[in-house]
């Protein structure tokens, strides 16, 4: 057994947000180590989206413009019978991130990019084929013991805090003696994906087939991939339904021959609704499925995860680099469990419309939605109340002082900077804290003593200049205005800790904050 390497942080799993944790905490120069079984990209797809908040957190490392190449923008989804004839379409909403809102993704292309930008990153070590057998955690630190999968050995690490992002059955969690609360349900989906030969109609659109008798998920995946999932009825035997045959006879089904698609994978899963009774542990954090588990319906798996790690990596950076106390910590569930639980609850709610088994209730749901869809403004209630929630925090690290832009996460428009380049709003403020503020210059000396910069927003029009940005279309001057914000404290993560106008003044910073130490490395 070797002597045992030390790091501030070790990542557990290697999968979207293992690696997105890798290049956050890679980015910001902390020594970060990767513990994963498998010896590369696991090969079959199984997250099918992502959104412009998730391709703003990659942004922040820089690899969102290469992400976005391989993805296919989604143009909604269509809610159909089993004629094939649409009930009610929701449609992407634009919520001011800089990003297209939906994206459809090809996961093992995804993880390449991200496991790439780790590579920037020479404070960040690798060690796949190795399993975590055991955690010890000691009191300024915690010791893994590992397993070498390649040569039969043992080795020791020690970190000063681990994230767990090993997955819906995590062995970490289960070492930890963490309750993973809530249901499995017991009807099993087969998931198949094909790559595209020859395209139909349809092809590159999201449709849900309401069909009581076989529900049916037909998703395009980019760069020529294509999904379908569907249940196993109680009748069936899974096995059954587990060869090229049988899925061959659902494919044509949907009109689909291998003309059209070659087979390259189908595989039988549950779906569940679960969340980890602890998220912290000492110094051990559960993140994306470790943490909790969502049915598919309206693809936030995978970007509940990358939320996590966002809200975890900046926050850890903070407490390793003496800039906030190691109490910042524990906000980190109570920031991220009620926006999951939010989120998996629409997932729930979309699921029961899609797989409603009762031909009577089916036929009812597609008049009512029929009908009400042609009401004003039910579309848009639909989509604002069963697909993504907004994304604010009611209690966690932040200010409140009774201003409404607390809590929010901040609009991310086009903006010019002090040489009067066209660039996004984080390519300026993003990863460090910032006051920014459309109203006249302050002291803010608290602020500028713990090492925060000052930023003007400025009117489309106006002269660039140093401390400067220019809003191009007014879009963050208009958002702050209807907050009735004149000043705002944004966290590294992008969310508003505080917020002042002409009659409260921005507060304190949190007690012990400084940003001498937070500046982002550039590996690019």
């Amino acid at each position: 057994m070797n002597s045992a390497s030390t790091y501030d942080v070790a990542i557990v799993g290697y999968g979207p947000v293992g690696a997105t944790a890798a290049n956050l905490l890679g980015q910001l120069g902390l020594r970060v180590v990767v513990v994963e079984r498998d010896p590369d990209v696991y090969f079959r797809a199984r997250a099918i989206s992502t959104d412009e908040e998730v391709l703003r957190i990659w942004q922040q490392v820089g690899l969102a413009d290469q992400l976005n190449a391989d993805m296919l923008p989604g143009a909604g989804a269509d809610f159909v019978d089993a004629r094939g004839v649409s009930i009610v379409k929701l449609l992407p909403a634009d919520r001011g991130n800089g990003h297209p809102p939906q994206q459809f993704i090809y996961q093992p292309a995804v993880e390449g990019v991200l496991r790439t930008g780790v590579a920037r990153f020479p404070n960040v070590s690798l060690l796949l084929e190795h399993e975590c057998l055991r955690l010890t955690q000691r009191s300024d630190s915690v010791e893994l013991m590992l397993a070498d999968l390649t040569h039969d050995q043992f080795k020791r690490i020690r970190a000063s805090y681990v994230i767990a992002a090993d997955g819906g059955s995590s062995a970490i969690r289960g070492q930890l003696g963490v309750g993973f609360t809530g249901r499995t349900y017991s009807e099993r989906w087969i998931v198949i994906d094909t790559k595209v030969v020859e395209s139909w109609p349809g092809h590159d659109q999201l449709r849900f087939h309401c069909n009581p008798e076989r529900p049916t998920v037909d998703c395009p995946t980019p760069l020529g991939h294509h999904r379908w999932e569907f249940p196993v009825r109680e009748r069936e035997d899974e096995d059954d339904l587990l060869t090229e045959d049988a899925i061959w006879k659902v494919l044509r089904h949907q009109g689909i021959t291998p003309a059209n698609v070659e087979i390259i994978g189908f595989a039988c899963y549950n779906h569940h609704v679960r969340f980890a009774d602890r998220w912290r542990v000492g110094r051990v954090f559960l993140a994306g499925d470790a943490a909790h588990a969502m049915p598919p319906w309206i693809g936030q798996g995978m970007c509940a995860g990358i939320r996590d790690v966002a809200n975890l990596c900046w926050k850890l950076h903070a407490v390793v680099t003496d800039c906030l106390p190691d109490s910042v910590l524990d906000t980190y569930q109570e920031e991220r469990l009620p926006h999951v639980k939010e989120v998996t609850s629409r997932a729930v709610k979309v699921g029961n419309i899609i797989i409603e088994r009762s031909p009577l209730r089916a036929a009812a749901r597609s008049r009512f939605f029929r009908f009400a869809g042609k009401l004003p403004g039910f579309t848009t209630w639909l989509r604002n109340h069963r697909w993504l929630p907004d994304a604010r925090y009611l209690s966690g690290l932040l200010d409140h002082n009774g201003n409404a832009a607390t809590g929010w996460l901040l609009p991310q428009p086009w903006v010019c900077d002090e040489s009067g380049g066209l660039v996004r709003l984080d390519d300026i403020i993003g990863g460090r804290w910032t006051v920014v503020h459309t109203g006249p210059e302050q002291a803010w000396l608290p602020w500028r003593l713990a090492g925060v910069p000052v930023m003007t927003i400025a009117a489309p029009g106006s002269a660039a200049g140093a401390e400067r940005i220019i809003d191009r279309d007014g879009r963050l001057i208009d958002w702050m205005a209807k907050k009735k914000a004149t000043a705002l404290v944004v966290r590294p993560d992008g969310f508003v800790y505080a917020a002042g106008d002409d009659v409260n003044p921005l507060p304190p910073p949190p007690t012990g904050l400084t940003v001498r130490a937070i500046r982002v490395k550039d590996h690019a």
